[in-house]
């Protein structure tokens, strides 16, 4: 049995296919893990949430911003955009156990000693205080009232953390450190801005894998949202996102040896 990590798909259901069975994927003995964005922009995504959710135990997703997004527009106030691609997850028969099934995904997932992240960990934080978070912001996802706080979710702000953030800053702080982040502080202050490769930094500002300080430094962590990454020797860091969805790579890694399998979009 092989474990793989597969960075944001996007609705390009054809490429993952492409993907899987060039590295001889088996659904029967092998286990996929997918770093969120899984959906919107490529022209499948229907396609594609059905075929992570019926791979069952043989798959595990994180959530990234696209499939946050499409929370907010089935169960917040959020309206899609015209670069959406995701109506036909909002026309299909088994819509609402597509959603539902999207909501019970994590924000991270350990896997053996390594994290899997969509966009990174604030480089202030250790693992207990990663997962304390997060586990926070997912039962307020798999909650009652979870259209009520995925609108509250919206906004750069509060753009740094401290122990002392009210329940919602917290979740907040979270989801974006988490989803959206690439580039912060040495003490872990957002910045959103900055879409480039990890040189083209803010003053102030460094991708937050490179910072010095960063707790995490000797933790394998796996991520993707950032597909304009390039030229990282960062060791225990592994950006998985290619830019499949804007005709770039669709890349894969086999967790048990690093090797890495990628087609072109």
């Amino acid at each position: 049995m092989s474990s793989y990590l597969i960075g944001d798909i996007q609705g390009c259901f054809d490429d993952l296919q492409a993907l899987l069975k060039k590295a001889n994927f088996s659904t029967d003995k092998d286990q996929l893990f997918f770093l969120g964005d899984v959906v919107n922009r490529g022209t499948k995504s229907l396609e594609t949430l059905r075929f992570i959710k019926d791979l069952s135990d043989n798959a595990k997703m994180l959530l990234g911003n696209h499939d946050f997004h499409l929370l907010a527009c089935t169960l917040g106030g959020k309206t899609p955009s015209n670069k959406d691609t995701f109506s036909d997850i909002l026309e299909a028969k088994d819509s609402l156990e597509l959603i539902d099934f999207l909501r019970q995904q994590p924000l991270v997932i350990e896997h053996q000693d390594a994290l899997l992240v969509h966009a990174g960990v604030p480089p202030i934080w250790d693992k207990p205080t990663l997962l304390t978070h997060t586990t926070k912001v997912e039962a307020h996802l798999q909650g009652n009232q979870a259209g009520a706080f995925i609108d509250d979710m919206y906004g750069n702000k509060p753009s740094i953390w401290t122990a002392d953030l009210n329940t919602m800053d917290n979740c907040r702080y979270t989801i974006n450190a988490c989803m959206r982040m690439r580039f912060c502080t040495a003490d872990g202050e957002l910045e959103f801005k900055g879409k480039m490769g990890s040189e083209t930094a803010p003053k102030g500002f460094k991708a937050w894998f490179l910072h010095e300080n960063r707790v995490l430094k000797n933790t394998d962590i796996f991520f993707g949202h950032w597909s304009t990454l390039t030229g990282v020797t960062q060791p225990h860091i592994y950006p998985m996102d290619k830019g499949c969805a804007w005709g770039g790579r669709l890349n894969m890694i086999r967790f048990e040896d690093r090797k890495i399998f990628s087609v072109t979009c």
